[in-house]
């Protein structure tokens, strides 16, 4: 499942490979928080650094609007979305798209537990713009 070529790709196959954990222990079926606290303690197993329902906040015009909440925040550095629903739609995408560009983060996944098997994409922020230290 590593795949050198994608940044972040051990870290990101660490955090799939957890939610394949819950998925193959839970099945489909529970709601969206069920998930959320099984993949937590699946990622505190094996070492992975997160903070759950991390609040950030969202900017307009340099200009602070509000805030939202992203289901996982892993090393400072990948956002993970999780859904708990029959099939992932374009407007999930969007939404995960949306969070990584007013974050500016890099590298996110969107892991749906609602399906029979499970279903996950890896997203890049094409907008994202390293820091200047």
């Amino acid at each position: 499942m590593i795949n050198e070529q994608y940044k972040y790709s051990e870290l990101t196959s660490r955090i799939i490979g957890c939610a394949m954990t819950v998925h193959t222990t839970l099945g489909n079926g529970f709601q969206e928080v069920i998930y959320q606290r099984a993949l937590e303690i699946e990622m505190h197993l094996i070492g992975i650094e997160f903070i759950r329902e991390y609040e950030m906040p969202i900017y307009y015009r340099d200009e602070r609007i509000g805030t939202r909440r992203v289901d996982f925040l892993v090393n400072d550095i990948i956002s993970v979305e999780l859904k708990a629903i029959i099939k992932l739609e374009n407007v999930h995408f969007a939404q995960a798209i949306n969070y990584l560009e007013a974050y500016n983060l890099e590298i996110g996944l969107l892991v749906n537990f609602g399906e029979t098997s499970l279903n996950f994409k890896r997203l890049t922020n094409k907008k994202y713009k390293p820091l200047k230290v």
